[in-house]
């Protein structure tokens, strides 16, 4: 039987159907190219999705992804898909470790953050004084990710001219030295200094001074998103999210095939995959790769060889462990200035002091899983109890997310997949039980078949379910969002910083420079550039929200 797939040629063809092929495909559709997405699972979204996780019990969470913020309000309103974000009520709660959580920092933009309760009242200026220096970075720099590239002395050049000096200083503690000379000097003690440090950590595996300036890179797109860092919850988990962009790439005319597991690419822009049990090849002028670097080179055939991407190294591992969970009820807190209620709508850090940050790193480097494992949590059903069903509304049941840091692939990576869940687990909750007042196991939920409602991610399962290489979330190492001086951009695809070794090939996910996040910036930036080859405009889409 004549397959009608093979030898079949599209303009373009996205290989992953992630949130940022999604982007890609339906920006380029709309501009009347031929697209094909091919998406290797049997649904859409890659890391952006929500599932039904525990037998029986009615509440969709938020799998992999679980919060927004880079996700310019340009690309929804160009691709008209309708996503719905809130804002949540606090930024923070932090229970100082050293009173075992019978006093915390609570931070919020409508209520006066609780330095003196921790013995940080010192520290009230600086920090807000630090927040607002790096908002002199970000709010130049936020409109240009979905421009073409500027260097770094053009980047520079803008932050000192719309903020001046105190700008350009900014420019210098963010960019051009370890950002942990930044945060200590402007606060004091232990724990706030920890508060500010997460940011740089998320993900990533070094130290508040590492030289690298990986921290720095991490820390700088935490607090980018609309030029304030501001984080959001997706209304109805983050499925519904690729759920908008996947019905706005269908409607705009892009074709989506899933279960089409790519096999092979071809720089000369054939696509091999398995689809239905058979074997299939397409064409397209260009093909645009949603997966990570290193899976792009094992898929072109050259596995071991430098990255396929022009901009970055694709082996950094991933550091991190996700635990997802339903409550009957949010634990009690031993400190009585602050509701559970407060405690968990923002960022609720575990054990994540500047001093137990860095020990924690300390001994993961030594193969250890740190003790006590820094760990934030929050809970996406206090600001969207949609995910839940009514009955479980009405009887007080919550989420909750934990993200762990400090657990590096490169050191837990060959441990057995289900024996690391269950020690990851054990630390993850028993760091929490350090600064309650009740333990977490007390109050979890149990589905259908009478286990604990808790879900582990880590970064063995991420590698092997999303082939996210080394289970890094960001694709491979994060990078500045400019260019070096030196760059050559004589082409569209470096110019939009999704440039490969191959002129057909562009990346469009994560591992493309600006990438990383729930943001589509890397999906918007590849269809720019396809566009700009092709001679047609792409400015329209390009700008501030």
């Amino acid at each position: 039987m004549r397959d009608p797939d093979n030898g079949k040629d599209f303009d373009v063809v996205v290989v992953g159907g992630g949130h940022n092929g999604l982007v890609a495909a339906a920006y380029l559709a709309r501009a009347g190219l031929r697209v094909r997405v091919l998406e290797r699972l049997e649904q859409t979204g890659g890391a952006a999705v929500s599932a039904r996780a525990f037998d029986g019990v009615e509440v969709q969470v938020s799998r992999y992804s679980y919060l927004v913020s880079l996700l310019p309000s340009r690309i929804v309103a160009d691709l008209g898909a309708p996503v719905r974000l809130a804002r949540r009520k606090f930024s923070s709660y932090t229970p100082q470790p050293a009173t075992a959580g019978r006093s915390g920092l609570l931070v919020g933009p409508d209520i006066r953050p609780t330095f003196t309760a921790v013995g940080a009242a010192g520290d009230e200026h600086g920090f807000a004084a630090f927040y607002r220096r790096c908002r002199l970075v970000t709010e130049p720099l936020w409109p240009t990710l979905i421009e073409p590239l500027r260097t770094r002395e053009q980047t520079r050049r803008l932050v000192a001219e719309c903020g001046g000096p105190e700008a350009a200083a900014a420019w210098h503690a963010m960019v051009e030295e370890p950002i942990g000379h930044a945060i200590t000097d402007a606060v004091a003690t232990d724990l706030v200094r920890g508060v500010i440090s997460t940011d740089a950590l998320i993900g990533t595996f070094a130290r508040m001074d590492d030289p690298s300036l990986m921290q720095n890179i991490c820390f700088l797109y935490h607090v980018l998103g609309g030029g304030s860092g501001g984080w959001d919850v997706p209304i109805g988990g983050m499925g519904t999210v690729t759920a908008a962009l996947s019905a706005a790439a269908t409607y705009l005319g892009a074709e989506i095939s899933t279960g089409a597991d790519v096999f092979a690419i071809e720089p000369t822009g054939h696509v091999h995959y398995r689809a239905a049990g058979a074997e299939h090849r397409i064409r397209g002028r260009f093909v645009l790769a949603g997966v990570t670097p290193a899976v792009l080179n094992d898929l072109l055939g050259a596995r071991g060889a430098p990255p396929a991407c022009e901009h970055a190294s694709s082996l950094a591992p991933g550091a991190q462990v996700k635990v997802n969970m339903v409550v009957r009820r949010l634990p009690r807190l031993h400190d009585n200035s602050a509701t559970p209620e407060q405690a968990f709508a923002g960022t609720f850090h575990a054990n994540e002091t500047w001093t137990q940050l860095d020990a924690a790193y300390s001994r993961a480097a030594a193969q250890h899983v740190p003790d006590p494992l820094p760990c934030e949590a929050y809970c996406h059903s206090l600001t969207d109890p949609s995910i839940l069903s009514a009955e479980l509304r009405d009887s007080g049941a919550q989420t909750l997310t934990v993200f762990g840091l400090h657990t590096p692939h490169s050191v837990f990576g060959d441990t057995d997949p289900a024996a690391l869940r269950d020690q990851l687990t054990t630390s993850v909750l028993a760091s929490l039980n350090s600064v309650l007042a009740e333990p977490i196991q007390d109050v979890l939920l149990t589905d259908a078949r009478g286990r604990p409602c808790i879900e582990t991610t880590t970064t063995i399962d991420l590698q092997r379910s999303l082939l996210m290489t080394a289970g890094n979330i960001f694709h491979g190492a994060l990078t500045w969002p400019f260019t070096d001086d030196d760059d050559v951009l004589d082409t569209p695809a470096r110019r939009w910083g999704v440039a490969t070794a191959h002129d057909r090939i562009m990346l469009c996910g994560s591992g493309a420079r600006r990438g990383g996040a729930v943001s589509g910036i890397g999906g918007h930036n590849a269809a720019m550039a396809v566009l700009a080859s092709l001679g047609q405009s792409g400015k329209r889409s390009c700008g501030a929200d």
